[in-house]
């Protein structure tokens, strides 16, 4: 039988190259690995417009697994794009072996309408908004400084500096409908970042640790764990394969 596949979709405007050294540690040890760019972001940011939201995102990685036939691999999340896999979560349910989220957004498991604007205070979402009908022109969300992520090697910050792609607002603004539960109920890994925290998913590091409906893990890294720890990020990732 065959190892696995990995499906590692990434945050908010990030793109599959951030996962490169995550995917040769899971690659070495006999798995497929996926990183697609979302619509919009990274080598797929000619295809930046209004039209796209959170749903195509959604879409993009759904049609992903349908079409490679990935039945049974492991979904991973990170950041942002804890909104796409719930999403995914919704449509394909139990064909996923384990959906993996770091140091990411978690929809409330009773969301039948969900928003990646609707994890945010009413305060951080109006600067939000504010930042996308400002300097966004009412289009983009644009990028942080890469410091934003808990990078501190030079050489990371800068990598990661060159290729931040803004984010069509859609994907903030834009519902969509989670019919099923989204990952309610699923094989389900949280990892939360340590070194430091990421203060933005504060909520999610006093809440999951000690709800059963979750397997819940540390990483002494920093939000962009995957650019600045991927040994130990894989090992992690590996370790989902021992929970169905």
């Amino acid at each position: 039988m065959s190892q696995p596949a990995f499906v590692l979709v990434h945050g908010a405007w990030h793109g599959g190259w951030c996962w490169a050294d995550v995917a040769g540690v899971l690659q070495a040890a006999g798995h497929r690995v996926f990183a697609p760019s979302l619509t919009g972001l990274a080598d797929r940011a000619h295809l930046f417009g209004a039209q796209v939201t959170l749903a195509t995102h959604v879409e993009d990685v759904v049609r992903l697994i349908e079409f490679e036939r990935l039945d049974g691999c492991v979904l991973v999340g990170h950041s942002y794009a804890g909104n796409v896999i719930t999403g995914v979560a919704d449509r394909l349910r139990d064909r996923i072996r384990h959906y993996v989220y770091l140091d990411a957004v978690v929809p409330d498991d009773a969301a039948r309408h969900w928003r990646w604007a609707d994890f945010n205070s009413a305060s951080d979402r109006q600067q939000r908004l504010a930042a996308i009908a400002g300097p966004g022109a009412g289009i983009a969300f644009l990028p942080p400084p890469p410091e934003v992520f808990g990078l501190t090697d030079p050489a990371h910050i800068e990598a990661v500096r060159g290729r931040l792609t803004p984010m069509p607002a859609g994907t903030y603004t834009t519902p969509i409908e989670l019919t099923q539960g989204g990952s309610s109920g699923l094989p389900r890994t949280y990892i939360g970042v340590t070194n430091p925290p990421f203060a933005s998913m504060a909520p999610m590091y006093a809440r999951l640790p000690t709800d059963p409906s979750w397997r819940y893990r540390t990483i002494a890294a920093g939000h962009d764990a995957m650019v600045s720890a991927p040994q130990a990020l894989a090992a992690l990732l590996l370790e989902s394969l021992e929970t169905r």
